[in-house]
């Protein structure tokens, strides 16, 4: 008897744009293992750093839902500026990120459980679906031109790129996040 594993990626339903749709499938799919992952761990091994300068499991969970937030934002939504706080309840510098070369994490993030994490995660994810769901094929073209940093360059982005960069972004700390909780797993014995 053959047995098969199937594994389809299926466009979010409720969004004008397919192209929209597919990304948000990604990323829920990104939401979905990011969470199987941080719930295996205790507040202790979401706290627990390699050494110091390097980033916790929690910080990563933290900074992923602030970056997602805040790229909707400024991104999806044109603000001039990031609130990230009043959609997660916490600010952009309370991840921590980047930590100084000896930085310890931040207090704030300690003693939290994987379920606090999620909740973060599940208000970014719920802020983007949000963003999303009114963006329009012809929306994604759209370029997004912000003001100048201080050191004097200029971000001009499109619509379709910070969607790509939100996936592509999230994505790359699932890889540490996985990578951290093989190295926690390896402290515990």
């Amino acid at each position: 008897m053959t047995r098969a594993r199937i594994d389809r990626l299926v466009p979010a339903p409720g969004y004008p744009s397919r192209e929209v749709a597919l990304s948000l499938a990604q990323l829920e799919d990104l939401h979905e293992r990011i969470v199987l992952a941080a719930m295996t761990l205790s507040p202790g091994q979401l706290a627990w750093q390699p050494r110091p300068g390097a980033s916790t499991p929690g910080m990563l969970l933290a900074h992923i839902a602030v970056a997602e937030t805040h790229l909707t934002q400024v991104g999806l939504l044109g603000e001039a500026s990031g609130h990230v706080q009043d959609v997660i309840g916490i600010r952009e510098d309370d991840d921590g990120m980047p930590l100084d070369p000896d930085g310890l994490p931040p207090a704030l993030l300690r003693d939290k459980d994987a379920a606090w994490f999620a909740g973060l995660l599940a208000r970014s994810l719920a802020h983007v679906r949000t963003a999303a769901a009114q963006l329009t094929d012809a929306d994604l073209d759209e370029d997004v031109v912000r003001p100048p940093r201080p050191d004097g360059t200029q971000r001009i982005f499109n619509k379709r790129w910070v969607l790509w960069h939100i996936v592509e972004h999230t994505a790359g700390h699932l890889g540490q996040l996985l990578m951290l909780v093989n190295l926690v797993r390896g402290q515990a014995g």
